[in-house]
């Protein structure tokens, strides 16, 4: 598949590795708001540090447009069979990983199609790799051997934007012709200016220098939640605002379940729970078959012809 035409125009080719700054990166210049943490109450320690996650959703405000330039890029590509790719390290990779675990439970999304790559591996999940990150070619090889191609989008992430694994990746990404979205806390990072969509959060300095795992990582994750909830939305995995394709693995998801097609029909719990369980707990299938007054087997058949879209199956809409 060629990419979509929504996607931003290619850049030139993945820088090779990162050159030498000639200055500190912002996320690692001491921050001179608090030169005396050491000595701070505990009060003002804890307003210290909470007063300065600010700055992290005031980043991804700003990088708004880009992100929504990400959304629009990525969807033609995953609903045509494509697959999220999450590539990081440290708290970078780990928060991708993140994000790909969570899209399972909470969307419906196969384990198979949202995949994170995390230098030095399953390993570095649990604690530190020392000098994982530093080999740019364990970036390609990784990227190369999650057979990559020009359906996937790859999500690229690092505090820095110079992260020699993620651009190793980065590489690899671009010469298959996937969609690559460059994710970092510093301006004109080699890894933004790498990637076709480019997300810069600009966080600053640390209030620990050079902690990114403070406001940039959570500035980071603010972006991965819009990033992947916005591309659910829009392949039909969202009705109304509510979280209809979720997969019921334990007693708190059934009885989401049960709420969720209660909230969406205006049944009460005896009608949800019988629908639900006609069609094992598939809550897009019950809300149909409750509002159509159809079985499940001709609420899922309205579902399969509106491509997943509630409202549209309802409707009897193509969406």
């Amino acid at each position: 598949m060629s990419p979509s035409a929504t996607s931003a125009p290619n850049r030139s080719s993945a820088p090779a590795a990162a050159e030498p700054a000639a200055s500190p990166l912002r996320t690692e210049t001491p921050s001179e708001c608090h030169p005396d943490l050491d000595q701070y109450a505990v009060p003002d320690l804890v307003d210290a540090f909470v007063d300065d996650q600010f700055h992290a959703l005031n980043a991804v405000k700003a990088a708004r447009h880009r992100i929504a330039a990400a959304v629009q890029a990525a969807v033609p590509r995953i609903a045509a069979g494509g697959r999220l790719v999450y590539v990081g390290a440290g708290t970078s990779g780990r928060l991708g990983v993140l994000d790909s675990v969570e899209l399972y439970p909470t969307f419906s999304w196969p384990k198979d199609r949202a995949i994170g790559l995390l230098a030095g591996g399953h390993q570095a999940m649990f604690e530190a790799v020392e000098g994982a990150e530093d080999s740019l070619e364990q970036g390609r090889v990784d990227l190369e051997a999650a057979k990559v191609d020009a359906r996937d989008v790859v999500i690229l992430l690092a505090a820095s934007g110079a992260t020699p694994y993620v651009l190793g990746a980065l590489e690899a990404a671009r010469a298959a012709g996937a969609l690559t979205i460059g994710i970092a806390n510093n301006p004109a990072a080699p890894v933004t200016l790498g990637a076709e969509v480019a997300i810069t959060l600009n966080t600053g300095s640390e209030v620990i220098s050079g902690s990114t795992r403070l406001k940039a990582g959570t500035a980071q994750k603010i972006a991965l939640n819009t990033l992947s909830s916005a591309i659910m939305v829009r392949l039909n995995k969202v009705y109304r605002n509510l979280m209809v394709d979720l997969q019921p693995t334990n007693a708190k998801l059934l009885r989401r379940a049960v709420s969720l097609t209660m909230r969406a029909t205006g049944a009460g719990e005896d009608a949800a729970r019988e629908a639900l369980a006609a069609c094992n707990y598939q809550v897009k299938v019950a809300i149909v078959s409750i509002l159509k007054q159809v079985d499940v087997v001709a609420a899922q058949a309205r579902l399969d012809a509106a491509h997943g879209s509630v409202r549209a199956a309802l409707e009897g809409l193509n969406p």
